[in-house]
């Protein structure tokens, strides 16, 4: 957008703040809007006989040549509901170009520099607060110069800086009725897009978030339009940065709203989908598979701790159905003159049906030592019965089918096997790395899922599978948090 471009905004019918704030948000669709002035409010020119104006001036940039421009400013008048009525008459918005960079131009649909600048106090003052030293082409005075000499006594009058409306008190900083503190307060599911070093090249990642702050039980309540705010500031401000996955965003977003919420503690929870490419089993045919990418992290005043996981789904193969479907095969085989022997073989090589599950497995690892997300994938995976394809050709459907009938696995199987598997992929983690594994299984004969899950450090785990002690209790995430953010 490389024309400069100054407007002028003007309101007196309705609700006049609001109506100036509608403007903007509609003419940022085609300009980018760099500085506003001051709002004032201002004696009606030409025609008294009607109510005060609220008037401002803002510098921005456009790609729209002159006309089109003067189109656009039209087309938001008459949305906002201005009339083809009397000249200088009462109308909820007014736009006008006031300068095109140093373009003259002089036609019937659009006038540049607009004519009636030097006689209009109530476009001179704010233009000259934030364009001082601009000088019209024709003129040789500055706008501080016009503006010096304009008269105003009492008919422009500074209201504020901003549209935002003047509040009596900040709610949010006063007392509570009740002095209780709160684990979590905040807000979930926002949604964006961010920019995440790859291998080869950056890569985008759509991601929902939840962030939350613990409240004081002298804290009424948060700023909830300020989880925005912060967000949107440190995604913009590590746009150039590359970070390299997402629980460093996470930890950037959680340090921002420590600080910005005034908070004891701050929470943050980050999920997006990201791609991995895969070949089938059997046919080796290329296809794309979405898993789901985790970032979390905690801060306080004076600590940080992150953790990073992963979301995966695969096909799981019930052992009790198989075993029943084993023991009524072997009868038959038997009733038709088999001998056990050879009844014992034949169940040995034949797959044996089984009802079968989609399992959904949760991984998530905490611990400031490098984790990378394909193997924990490659992990959770693993654990269930068999990995799932968005592509399979009938070869891989027949390879995928038999290969998690030859490994049936309860919910119970698929947790524990990822974290033996993230003890064989990780044996140097230190002892005080958490972890927490979870396994839904989404069942096809009954009307109910089923659900696994564990939590500890990676010493209790240690604990259990090297040495056969039974710790409990199991170290909780919170717990884990807590301890990490101790001074």
């Amino acid at each position: 957008m490389d024309n400069t471009i100054y407007l002028a905004l003007g309101s007196n019918l309705g609700d006049r703040r609001a109506n100036l704030v509608d403007a903007l948000s509609q003419l940022r669709q085609k300009v980018q809007v760099e500085e506003m002035s001051s709002v004032y409010e201002t004696v009606p020119a030409y025609e008294s006989e009607q109510p005060h104006f609220l008037n401002a001036v803002i510098k921005g940039s456009t790609e729209l040549p002159p006309q089109d421009l003067m189109h656009f400013l039209k087309g938001i008048e008459r949305r906002m509901g201005r009339e083809n009525s009397e000249r200088y008459g009462p109308r909820p918005i007014d736009l006008d170009i006031l300068t095109y960079d140093d373009l003259v131009l002089d036609e019937p649909e659009v006038t540049i520099p607009h004519p009636h600048i030097s006689e209009r106090p109530f476009v001179l003052i704010p233009l000259a607060e934030i364009a001082p030293d601009l000088t019209l082409p024709g003129f040789s005075e500055s706008m501080t110069a016009l503006a010096e000499r304009a008269d105003v006594t009492d008919s422009v009058v500074r209201l504020g800086q901003t549209l935002s409306p003047r509040l009596a008190r900040d709610v949010q900083e006063e007392p509570p009725l009740t002095q209780l503190s709160l684990s979590h307060v905040g807000v979930t599911g926002i949604e964006h897009i961010v920019r995440l070093a790859g291998k080869e090249r950056d890569e985008l990642f759509y991601v929902e978030m939840d962030i939350y702050v613990e409240l004081r039980p002298d804290q009424k309540g948060v700023h909830m339009s300020r989880f925005s705010d912060t967000v949107e500031d440190v995604i913009s401000l590590v746009g150039s940065e590359k970070l390299p996955n997402l629980e460093t965003l996470a930890e950037r977003i959680a340090v921002e709203v420590l600080r910005d919420q005034s908070a004891a503690r701050s929470d943050v929870h980050v999920r997006a989908r990201f791609p991995q490419e895969r070949h089938a089993p059997v046919s080796g045919k290329l296809t794309q598979e979405l898993y789901k990418l985790i970032g979390m992290a905690a801060a306080t005043e004076h600590r940080v701790a992150h953790l990073v996981g992963v979301e995966a789904e695969g096909m799981m193969a019930c052992p009790c159905a198989q075993d029943m479907i084993a023991v009524q095969a072997r009868e038959r085989l038997l009733e038709i003159g088999f001998s056990e022997e050879d009844a014992d073989r034949a169940l040995e090589v034949v797959p044996l049906a089984t009802h079968n599950q989609r399992g959904r497995g949760t991984l998530i690892v905490g611990t400031n030592e490098p984790i990378l997300a394909e193997d924990l994938v490659h992990i959770v995976e693993g654990a269930m019965s068999s990995e799932n394809y968005n592509l399979l050709k009938r070869p891989d459907e027949l390879f995928v089918v038999s290969k998690a009938h030859r490994r049936p696995r309860f919910v119970e199987d698929a947790a524990r096997e990822m974290i033996y598997g993230l003890l064989d992929a990780y044996p140097n983690l230190p002892g005080d790395t958490f972890v927490q594994v979870r396994q839904v299984n989404m069942e096809t004969i009954h009307k109910h899922d089923v659900y696994a899950e564990r939590v500890g450090t990676l010493a209790e785990l240690r604990q259990e599978v090297y040495d056969g002690r039974y710790v409990t209790p199991h170290t909780t995430l919170d717990h884990w948090l807590r301890e990490q953010l101790k001074q």
